[in-house]
């Protein structure tokens, strides 16, 4: 008897596509507004607000850690989604409290809504992903196409959010990402008995277990020091960034730490070398991409051109340009990488990231020719704002998706969970240096800022400071490269070891 090949995909997974695209819209909505409410109503320097923004982002990468380990030991996948997306719903509200209140009290206000975000965040972020794979059968080949229809629900959240948020004063875009939230955790809830269900009729996701006083007090200390850190500076009138130095000494301590384990084989320290040399990389490639919800904002805000047909156009659309274009591009991407593969010709994991780095910088070179000579009252025509983020798009495609599918392969299975979290801590290193690149932005809203210097290059005016990303991600791209063939000796694919593991998650 010939067995079925299922083709279609269980309701399950367009229940977790609706959730996940409501808790991205929640995100993207209020990272879209986010420096522009913290310049234009808290009357914050644009230095000051890009560092803010590192933080919290940088913050956002790393709470995930602490969710999921939360979620394995005690909380079970959906109780950790439901505690999430509350605490992510709480703080949008304050938010908006924040955005009401304006210059006078927001700022307090502004702290607790951030540290609620970045631990809800925390909790919601590892175990929506983890259920879609758990609707299928071990080795489904549905698998693949159900993550990329996953994968279109973030892009379409994060694609809308900033049209609506964007378009309202900053205290309703704040409480629309509250709703869109509220939207999606209140769907979870009522829907997750009925279609969060494997097809053998089981129900999906970890079991809860009692919670535990350390496990209690681990959560309660966390959101205490999280909301000490983002408060430091105010509170003791300091210059000094906690944050970085508790993110950037973390990327410090974790490779001393893992190579420290006398049980690792030759094999698996060059494999593991090679991931912390890429994920060293990778800081340099999110650092100028995500300048698009700092320092890039800023600039569409204040030079560049938004007018069309008598209507100006919200800085924050921008930010829909990058999802967009995900969605459009990321087929033609696959047809290109299956063309190549086809040929034998597809370029290595570390080539990928290369190109990738390479693009980010084109991008930068796009928008420096736009500026270049350009006065402080003088505007840029949008095109090349948008030609921008349309490059960096690709660049994006190159190696995002490479990241976690690499160190999956190549961490050791007794090391996987710790070396995925090394790839978060490098995404959280790159949002954390994002804003501090973004800092150096010079003019302002007025047009005092002065200049700004960055390891002895001068930064006058905004040419200057787009070639500082040019040279930054163009340097990286080309050691990369240079590096690569020494990479893809030491990653060992052809190891015994690999094929076990090609084996295991058929």
């Amino acid at each position: 008897m010939t067995e079925t090949v299922k083709t279609g995909h269980p309701k399950g997974l367009y229940f977790l596509f609706f959730t996940e695209m409501w808790e991205r819209f929640s995100y993207y909505g209020m990272r879209a507004i986010f420096i522009l409410f913290m310049t234009k109503i808290l009357l914050m320097k644009d230095a000051d607000a890009s560092q803010i923004y590192g933080s919290y982002t940088g913050l956002v990468y790393l709470t995930p850690l602490l969710g999921g380990y939360l979620c394995d030991k005690f909380l079970g996948n959906r109780r950790s989604i439901i505690i999430g997306g509350l605490l992510m719903a709480i703080g949008q509200f304050f938010m908006f409290l924040s955005a009401s209140a304006g210059a006078d009290g927001g700022v307090s206000l502004m702290w607790m809504g951030l540290t609620a975000i970045i631990i809800g965040n925390g909790f919601f972020k590892p175990n929506i992903s983890t259920m879609v794979g758990q609707l299928y059968p071990a080795n489904d080949r549905r698998i693949d196409s159900a993550f990329t229809i996953f994968y279109m629900g973030i892009n379409l959240g994060a694609f809308f959010s900033p049209l609506i948020c964007g378009s309202m004063d900053f205290k309703w875009g704040f409480l629309a990402a509250c709703v869109g939230m509220l939207l999606g955790l209140v769907a979870f809830i009522f829907g997750q008995k009925k279609y969060l269900i494997s097809e053998e009729g089981k129900h999906i996701g970890l079991p809860v277990k009692k919670l535990d006083a350390t496990s209690i007090g681990m959560i309660i200390g966390s959101i205490a020091i999280i909301f000490f850190m983002l408060n430091f500076k105010q509170m003791f009138n300091s210059d000094t960034d906690i944050i970085g130095y508790f993110i950037y000494g973390a990327m410090i301590l974790m490779p001393i730490l893992i190579f420290s384990d006398k049980s690792l084989t030759k094999i698996e320290t060059q494999r593991i070398t090679v991931i912390f040399i890429l994920a060293f990389f990778v800081i340099f490639f999110w650092g100028a991409f995500e300048q698009a919800g700092a320092s890039l904002t800023l600039f569409a805000d204040r030079q560049t051109e938004r007018t069309l047909f008598g209507w100006e156009m919200p800085a924050s659309y921008f930010q829909s340009v990058n999802p967009l274009a995900v969605i459009t591009l990321a087929p033609i991407m696959t047809i290109v990488w299956g063309f190549l593969y086809a040929r034998k010709l597809e370029p290595s994991s570390p080539k990928k990231m290369a190109i990738g780095l390479g693009l980010v910088a084109m991008g930068y070179v796009v928008i420096a020719i736009a500026v270049k000579g350009l006065g402080m009252g003088e505007k840029v025509s949008m095109w090349w704002l948008i030609g921008l983020y349309v490059i960096h798009t690709i660049g994006e495609l190159c190696l995002s998706p490479i990241g976690l599918s690499m160190v999956s392969k190549l961490a050791p299975l007794r090391l996987s969970s710790l070396m995925m979290g090394t790839w978060f801590l490098a995404n959280a290193a790159a949002n954390k240096f994002a804003g501090t690149l973004s800092a150096l932005i010079p003019g302002g809203e007025d047009g005092t800022g002065g200049a700004t210097s960055f390891l002895g290059f001068q930064i006058t005016n905004l040419y200057e400071f787009f070639v500082l990303f040019i040279i930054m991600s163009g340097t990286a791209a080309a050691i990369l490269f240079f590096l690569s063939s020494w990479l893809e000796k030491r990653m060992h694919n052809d190891h015994v070891e690999s094929v076990e593991l090609e084996v295991e998650n058929r």
